[in-house]
């Protein structure tokens, strides 16, 4: 066998999988949130989902943040997978919307990220301040700290996102913290059936939180007192939230197949699933879909869920990403310096590389 084939990355199945089912109830999860008023059913679902759905997938992205540094060839991973989508679909969705009969008027504003580019703004901050997590000797409580005081503090602006970017930023820290022994322990049969009740009281729980709570509390994005809640409550709620959160991202974790199923290889194409879904929510939202009385019906609310799904799986097939590579993953190596050492080091055979293998690992390659 070759050294190219020996030295090529392997990727690993189970996070694939889990990449690719967290995206798929992120789809599920913004369809329903269409449906809501009224409906308990799909609101228990509903928060349930988003109690874990997208701090699985941030835990999955601190994992794979572990090794990122400031040295060029990363930061240049950074700049094409993360700030370049972000300009681009912040544009698209904008223009989606004029174009839509929305207002003609409305602002192209990078500091305010459109409807799901939070989670761009967010990585980019996440990702680079990686090293200041690395180097820190307890970084978990640290951050848990800056987010239970995020969650109090109305003072901090809209810009990027910040109330989502510092409350969410524990689940990110957490993934930085993990090993791979961590997710083989929570993969584990008595994990596994365990996590079935554990389930089964969170949706409980969800039940009976739909009249008492709103739905900020789920999104991350609001101080407490936004919510008309005393101050003191952002920090308990976050708390709690947090551990909610990773209690049933474990559950999640458990269930998620390690070997190769039919749609591994489709984890590779999340960020694509992820950035173009907003559209067809948005298309009908616009459009008025969502507002058909039929979708108020079991039937309706099933087949919301599963258009979701679907739509999500087929935006992260091969076909589409290869057409919008150029946009999502752009290279763009003619907008940086070539460094030399680097250029050298490229070159040479991996059996005769010196020093640890400074390479991006493939799976730390997909942003989402």
């Amino acid at each position: 066998m070759s050294n190219a084939a020996t030295s090529a990355p392997r990727r690993d199945a189970f996070f694939d999988n889990a990449k690719y089912l967290a995206i798929v109830l992120v789809g599920v999860g913004h369809a329903w949130g269409q449906i809501l008023d009224g409906n308990r059913t799909v609101e228990t679902l509903y928060r349930f989902v988003y109690t874990f759905h997208m701090p699985a997938f941030i835990i999955i992205s601190g994992y794979f943040s572990r090794s990122f540094d400031l040295s060029p060839k990363r930061v240049k991973r950074l700049i094409t997978g993360v700030v370049v989508p972000y300009v681009v679909f912040e544009f698209a969705y904008s223009m989606h919307w004029r174009l839509l009969g929305g207002d003609p008027g409305h602002d192209i504003s990078l500091l305010d990220p459109t409807y799901l580019l939070w989670f761009l703004c967010a990585l980019f901050v996440w990702r680079l301040t990686t090293p200041i997590w690395r180097t820190l000797r307890w970084p978990l409580p640290v951050a848990l700290v800056i987010a239970a005081l995020a969650s109090m503090t109305p003072t901090i602006a809209d810009d990027l996102n910040m109330q989502r970017v510092l409350q969410f930023l524990p689940c990110f820290v957490l993934g930085l913290c993990l090993r791979p022994e961590h997710f083989a322990l929570v993969r584990r049969r008595a994990v596994r059936i365990a996590s079935v009740p554990v389930a089964a009281l969170a949706v409980a729980v969800a039940w009976w939180s739909v009249p008492r709570m709103t739905n900020d509390w789920f999104y991350r994005n609001v101080p407490a007192q936004s919510t008309g809640s005393p101050w003191w409550t952002g920090p308990v709620l976050t708390l709690a939230l947090f551990g909610c959160s990773v209690v049933l991202s474990a559950c999640f974790y458990a269930w998620v197949p390690g070997r190769r199923m039919w749609f591994t290889a489709l984890g590779a194409g999340t960020i694509y699933g992820y950035l173009l879904h907003g559209f067809l929510v948005k298309e009908g939202i616009y459009s008025g879909f969502f507002d058909r009385p039929f979708l108020d019906t079991p039937l309706g609310e099933i087949g919301v869920a599963l258009a979701g799904a679907t739509a999500v799986t087929l935006l992260c097939t091969p076909p589409v990403r290869r057409a919008l590579r150029f946009v999502v993953e752009p290279r763009m190596e003619w907008a940086f310096r070539q460094d030399a050492g680097e250029a050298a080091r490229d070159r040479r055979p991996p059996s005769a590389a010196q020093g640890p293998d400074t390479r991006v690992p493939a799976q730390e390659r997909v942003s989402a």
